[in-house]
């Protein structure tokens, strides 16, 4: 199983303030949004509120919309948008949530429930900071 840091999730009341910080002050460049196609929200999955994207060449910075009942809708426990999270990228997903389940680590198994194209998982490392690894499916 290879990881590989994908991007930096920040949570914000008001995402274009937050993508307008890092593009126009700092620089980084937008990502336009229909490079990362989203699974349609539903009453009980998904996430249908505003995200924003931007890099700096490498690392990608997502920004999205503060949403405290995600999780509940998805029938999950660990909430991804409620104060962000990191992610990495592998090439293994099943290999991630054996080590996870050997370690006994709570996890909240999303698969294609925010992003059409990859399959994601969410747990806390031991100080609570929420960290995604996700494979890209598509």
């Amino acid at each position: 199983m290879k990881l590989e840091f994908h991007h930096i999730n920040i949570v914000s009341h008001d995402v274009d303030r937050v993508h307008d910080f890092y593009t126009r002050v700092l620089g980084l460049s937008d990502i336009p949004p229909v490079r990362f196609p989203r699974t349609e929200a539903s009453a009980d999955r998904g996430f249908a509120g505003k995200i924003r994207f931007a890099t700096e060449g490498k690392v990608e910075f997502h920004l999205a919309e503060r949403d405290l009942d995600v999780a509940f809708r998805n029938g999950q426990v660990i909430n991804p948008v409620e104060r962000g999270h990191i992610a990495f990228r592998t090439d293994d997903i099943a290999a991630v949530i054996r080590v996870l389940e050997e370690n006994g680590i709570p996890y909240s198994d999303y698969g294609t429930a925010f992003a059409a194209e990859w399959h994601q998982v969410f747990f806390r490392d031991p100080e609570g900071t929420i960290v995604e690894v996700h494979q890209q499916i598509a």
